[in-house]
């Protein structure tokens, strides 16, 4: 049995559509339109025990609702879920002790006071043991570096700092499940790198189960190895990350270096692929994978190469493309069948 388990996972939300106009605004109070919004649309997913899950997807696709149905703080429309057993709206008090939820654009801590006043309060809220308490802190200040930030006001404090705190504040019960919505954003590259060895390091030694929605494609690729991608609320991949390049990506990044400066023009280039980046005398190329041998046959017997290298696409890249195609479906109004998209099993 799985960690968590989701089967035909929805929600629907009613959008009133308010229209402009005093004498349609006073029409409304009366007689009110609302259209439909499917934030999730029938997921299924598991999630093993220790696993550290990307959850990806476009602005929109359904991500942060799933976490919040997986944390209980709101209720399906249809579908099932169980997360350690526990089917999360009923929000029974056993469950509440076994998760937690950081969301990157929501503080949990009391603006005003030090972080620590916070704590003593998460302490009494989840009933920890004064020694398992402090002990607990220790370790997660340490592992942070903040211990000479406690006693200053959480309002005094950088984004990176304030995010240190949410995730102490978040750990101090010991979950066994962690949802992280969007948990870097907003920090610079420094504070984003701090976070990630943090998380690497805490779930490797306490070996608990991660759910993370970045889009930051540095947090995914430095902490997970399994992605699942929705789009339209449903998942269209569920695999590994290199997956990604294979199922959406079909080309790769050629990379030539001239010697002795001799760049051929660039309309000569773009005889051979796509044009990505000219900087005498480094060219690189986008090519489809199936030509890449011939392209690299064709170019060592016509020129003078002193060096070469063939790449994936980098994943943003391909993250990225997947996004925009989602986007212009949505705007074409086509709704890809998650049967369909997801591959038979799991990378």
């Amino acid at each position: 049995m799985s960690l968590i388990e989701i089967r035909g996972l929805s929600k629907a939300y009613r959008v009133y559509q308010k229209k402009e106009g005093l004498l349609a605004g006073i029409r409304g109070l009366w007689h009110r339109e609302y259209r439909e919004v499917q934030a999730v649309r029938s997921i299924d997913l598991d999630v093993e025990a220790g696993e550290f899950v990307a959850f990806l997807g476009p602005n929109g696709a359904g991500k942060t609702t799933t976490l919040k149905l997986l944390s209980g703080v709101i209720h399906p429309t249809g579908g099932t879920a169980r997360v350690m057993g526990h089917i999360p709206w009923k929000r029974e008090n056993v469950y509440r002790r076994r998760f937690a939820l950081v969301m990157g654009q929501k503080n949990q801590l009391w603006w005003d006071l030090p972080a620590q006043e916070s704590f003593r309060l998460h302490q009494q809220i989840y009933r920890i043991e004064p020694a398992q308490f402090d002990r607990t802190r220790d370790e997660l200040v340490d592992l942070l570096g903040v211990g000479r930030l406690l006693q200053q006001p959480v309002r005094e404090l950088s984004l990176g700092e304030r995010m240190k705190m949410e995730l102490i504040a978040a750990l101090l019960h010991s979950p066994e499940v962690l949802f992280l919505d969007e948990p870097t954003i907003g920090l610079d590259v420094v504070a984003q790198h701090n976070i990630q060895v943090f998380l690497r390091h805490y779930q490797e030694a306490r070996g608990i189960t991660i759910l993370l929605t970045s889009h930051y494609m540095k947090d995914v690729a430095a902490l997970c190895r399994r992605a699942v991608i929705i789009a339209h609320g449903q998942v269209i991949y569920d695999g590994s990350l290199e997956g990604i390049r294979d199922r959406f990506s079909d080309h790769k990044i050629v990379t030539l270096d001239f010697a002795d400066d001799a760049v051929p023009a660039e309309a000569e280039l773009a005889t051979l692929g796509t044009l990505v980046e000219v900087e005498p005398p480094r060219v690189r190329l986008r090519v489809a994978r199936g030509q890449v041998p011939e392209l690299l046959a064709r170019v060592l017997a016509t020129y003078t190469i002193a060096d070469v290298s063939v790449e994936d696409q980098p994943l943003e890249e391909v993250i990225a493309e997947v996004f925009e195609s989602v986007a212009e479906e949505r705007a074409n109004g086509v709704v890809q069948h998650a049967a369909s998209a997801v591959p038979a099993h799991r990378g």
